[in-house]
């Protein structure tokens, strides 16, 4: 027999919820008080209801005890205020060559617009964030980056000028301690200063990877465009050791863009984080599933 209370009606409902956030009680106690690195970009970044539910996830995280960290990228927004203000991008070694009119268009989109549009989404769903990046407080020095190539006409390795691009040098973690002491959630452009006094654009996994580094994170999230990492028949690998992922390299099945980010993995690993996970950032939630349920979402990189 229904019954006609509307409140009746729906008790299976709340039930559920309740089993659920008794479920979530053993993870929100293993990472109470620790810090959590997120790095958030590609195409997760470009959807605004994906937009709102990390909004919602970090603000969660935060209120269960977390301190998150948010680390953004912004590269395919950085193309189109390039395409837009008409300077030409140049690639050398598959990076995008940043001179020094490059350079202003990146701070701008990065530091400016992107920072800003995140802090004010997490807002939105009652955090409290501050949007800062490398250059504040001296957060991040960085150096420049040299890559080499092989020329194809004399066959002779050269090294090839990226212009402002950068990697971390050194993190000072004392704004960041400030921010988190203030139940502030930071929210990161991956932008530094030299040593030069110059502005550098930095990777944004690289930069997230130098962060949780510093903090002893106790995961580092990298959300991206895929699953996680793939076996050669492209299923999912749930657990890798650093031994693993260079014997994947060296076997050729992480490729591409997959490599930086491994390698990323590995350097924040051997600085003391407990463990990273590359995680498609695209599933709505993405972030809670991996850090409040048995289930995860991705693939778990671990020392070993």
């Amino acid at each position: 027999m229904s019954s006609s209370n509307p409140a009746a009606q729906q008790l299976p409902d709340v039930h559920v919820q309740a089993e659920v956030l008794v479920q979530a009680l053993p993870h929100m106690q293993r990472y109470d008080q620790q810090v959590v690195v997120i790095k958030y970009g590609g195409h997760a970044m470009g959807d605004r209801a994906a937009a709102e539910d990390f909004a919602e996830d970090v603000v969660l995280l935060e209120q269960s005890g977390i301190k998150p960290i948010v680390v953004h990228g912004g590269g395919p927004q950085i193309g189109k205020m390039l395409d837009k203000l008409g300077i030409k991008s140049e690639f050398k070694a598959g990076l995008r060559v940043t001179d020094a009119a490059t350079v202003e268009v990146v701070e701008m989109v990065l530091a400016g617009s992107i920072n800003k549009q995140i802090v004010g989404w997490i807002g939105a769903e009652g955090g409290k964030a501050v949007g800062l990046c490398g250059k504040d407080g001296n957060m991040v020095t960085a150096r420049k980056v040299t890559r080499t190539a092989v020329d194809p006409d004399s066959n002779i390795e050269k090294v090839v000028d990226l212009g402002f691009v950068g990697e971390p040098d050194s993190v000072n973690r004392a704004v960041l301690d400030q921010v988190l002491s203030a139940e502030l959630i930071p929210v990161l452009a991956p932008v530094a200063v030299g040593h030069d006094g110059e502005t550098y654009n930095v990777n944004a996994d690289t930069f997230a990877g130098a962060i949780a580094g510093a903090m002893m994170a106790k995961r580092l999230l990298l959300l991206t465009d895929v699953p996680g990492v793939l076996d050669k028949n492209k299923n999912l690998i749930p657990e890798l050791t650093i031994e693993d992922c260079r014997r994947l390299i060296a076997d050729g099945t992480i490729t591409d863009g997959m490599i930086p980010k491994i390698e990323t993995c590995i350097y924040a690993l051997e600085r003391g984080v407990e463990a990273v996970v590359i995680l498609d950032g695209k599933v709505p939630h993405a972030v809670l599933l991996e850090l409040f349920t048995d289930h995860g979402a991705g693939t778990l990189i671990r020392r070993g």
